[in-house]
């Protein structure tokens, strides 16, 4: 009786919901020339005739209410067929991020309902779709604080350091930083960073694994100079640190034994072989709530196939957070999940019962699908706020 219904599920209804909460004054992060002054968050949810629900968290810098818009243009195509469909998905173009967003996050639910229907984690459909995998799936997986978005350098950019101490009494064992408010504003130099960078790998003294997010923003020669810093310093990673180029990055790549990583935008499998075949990146950083699980998949696939480890970018809120720990525990070679530290209470206040964070690891939640459900009134309790998430940062003061 379960199978026969179970064949004649179809899908009901597919909605978005738009979140948004203020960030107080001291959550309000800053990075380059802006400052972020709330937390969005967008949820597609799925349902079917059969009471099952899948969710997902495609990333808010789809902007909600576009997200919103555009999974209702693609909803008619989807109420009344079968979410077990192996072609219902829509496709992404790889052409606009945010227009593919929507996509990814209707792909995420999808996967979420499929593996609530089989009774098992999507972990485990992740295991047995195919090409690399481990099997069983991990149980937890190692995250890393990301934040480094506090700093001003007209300010104090010592809050950088003690922040990195902040995270090593959490219990982390790795983290994340960024390169500051804009250089030019403040005369900030390849070798200023590096002294700031040197009083950070001395203060955390070998307890965590330290990255660098570039944001795009450097040229080739500070890029160069800052990447041999690091080298010499034994940081993890040097993410996405010039404008994104094949041959700028694949010159870098083979200058450093650094593992220089990025492709967080990139919505198709394809948008990475360049820098696959160019050996641009040591590490490819897709994100399912850019690109859905189905293209996480054939990226995995093709990186593996070049020698590149995978290691997601992992943005926002508690419910991507769950995603991508169920895309690295399935992993052959599984690094660090990428933790948000100042999205806020949106970030776990969405969900029902937050998975358990313990020594620096999230526990995948138990139970079929992602193994975790919203709580309830999230319109009510956070009301998406109308416009940018983020504001000019006129100066080092203004928060």
């Amino acid at each position: 009786m379960i199978a026969a219904a179970v064949q004649r599920m179809k899908i009901t209804s597919v909605e978005t919901l738009c979140l948004s909460r203020r960030h107080e004054l001291e959550r309000r992060w800053i990075t380059a020339s802006f400052r972020a002054v709330k937390a969005d968050c967008s949820i597609v949810v799925i349902d079917t005739d059969a009471g099952v629900r899948g969710i997902a968290e495609p990333s808010a810098y789809g902007d909600p209410p576009r997200i919103r818009e555009r999974v209702a243009e693609l909803a008619g195509g989807l109420i009344g067929r079968d979410p077990l469909d192996p072609d219902i998905a829509p496709r992404l173009t790889g052409s606009d991020r945010s227009d593919d967003i929507p996509l990814a996050g209707i792909d995420c639910a999808l996967w979420d309902l499929r593996a609530r229907i089989a009774g098992r984690p999507v972990s485990a459909l992740l295991a047995a779709a195919g090409g690399p995998a481990t099997d069983p799936p991990l149980e937890r997986v190692r995250l890393y604080a990301s934040g480094g978005v506090s700093y001003d350098w007209d300010g104090d950019p010592g809050q950088l350091v003690r922040e990195a101490l902040t995270h090593v009494a959490a219990g982390y064992t790795a983290f994340k930083m960024r390169v500051g408010t804009e250089w030019s504003r403040s005369g900030v130099t390849a070798a200023r960073m590096i002294d700031l960078l040197r009083r950070v790998t001395d203060a955390v003294d070998g307890r965590m694994e330290l990255m660098l997010d570039g944001n795009c923003r450097l040229n080739e020669a500070d890029a160069h100079a800052i990447a041999g810093a690091l080298d010499e310093l034994g940081w993890t990673w040097f993410e996405e640190p010039m404008p994104r180029d094949p041959a700028t990055y694949a010159r870098l790549n083979r200058a450093v034994d650094l593992p220089i990583t990025g492709g967080e935008v990139f919505t198709r499998a394809e948008q990475f072989d360049p820098y696959l075949e160019a050996g641009a990146l040591a590490i490819a950083q897709p994100d399912v709530g850019v690109c859905g699980i189905g293209e996480w998949l054939r990226t995995v696939e093709r990186a593996h196939r070049c020698g590149v480890d995978v290691c997601p970018h992992s943005w926002h809120n508690g419910l991507l957070a769950v995603a991508h720990a169920h895309a690295v525990a399935a992993l052959p070679r599984p690094r660090v999940l990428e933790l948000c530290m100042v999205q806020g209470p949106l970030q776990w206040g969405i969900l029902r019962d937050p998975p358990a964070i313990e020594d620096g690891h999230l526990v995948l939640p138990a139970g079929p699908g992602w193994g975790v459900e919203l709580a309830g009134d999230l319109e009510a309790r956070f009301p998406y706020l109308d416009g940018d998430y983020s504001a000019p940062l006129d100066g080092p003061t203004d928060r």
